[in-house]
């Protein structure tokens, strides 16, 4: 399954928050489901915490099974921790480049943001969500009044934009830039990463 299409707050309340995937607030607390309330108070086992873990990471960053599965191959291949480098992947993705700088309000809203070619990437047009964005790129909206409208809306619909400090924003000229690599502290997700290794260890 490539995409998630089903009720949203519903996944929250199963996993936890996802700021990629929603804004939303779900109103009720327990997990969905008849047995919610009292599934909620029965022990995980060690692989459903690896699962919720791995799930998070799927469904926030909007990756199916097979592409994080080849990240967590290409994080291993390098040195340094694998479920840093992981994140590193997922979050210099051109999608999660453009959600970061409030472009867009979701990553999924991101998605389409690029796909339907509003962005520009050192000034060429980029229609791949999953462009891997490097230091110094720079990220331009399109000079067009759809495209610019589109996108200083989405700016000025988010009540607290907070910009990562590997990452900077020019509102002005729409224009968004990657000063660095991103750092573990600046990733808005509550996730273990080292339990998603683990999780995916077995099938490597």
């Amino acid at each position: 399954m490539s995409k998630y299409r089903g009720p949203r707050l519903r996944i929250i309340r199963r996993i936890g928050k996802l700021p990629g995937l929603t804004r939303k607030i779900p109103r009720k607390l327990n997990p969905p489901g008849q047995h919610g309330a009292s599934f909620s108070s029965k022990k995980l086992s060690q692989f459903n915490i690896r699962l919720r873990e791995k799930q998070k990471l799927r469904y926030n960053y909007g990756v199916n099974e097979r592409q994080l599965l080849n990240y967590i191959k290409k994080a291993r291949k390098k040195k340094g921790s694998s479920g840093r480098l992981l994140l590193t992947f997922l979050e210099m993705r051109l999608d999660n480049i453009s959600f970061r700088l409030g472009f867009a309000r979701t990553i999924v809203a991101a998605k389409q943001l690029i796909n339907h070619g509003h962005l520009l990437v050192n000034g060429k047009l980029v229609n791949i969500p999953s462009f891997l964005c490097k230091p110094k790129s720079i990220l331009k909206v399109k000079n067009s009044f759809v495209s610019q409208n589109l996108v200083k809306r989405n700016i000025e619909s988010l009540e607290e934009l907070l910009i990562p400090q590997h990452l900077s924003l020019n509102k002005d000229n729409l224009e968004g830039k990657v000063i660095r690599a991103v750092h573990r502290k600046s990733i808005s997700l509550v996730i273990n990463e080292l339990l998603v290794v683990e999780y995916y260890s077995r099938k490597l």
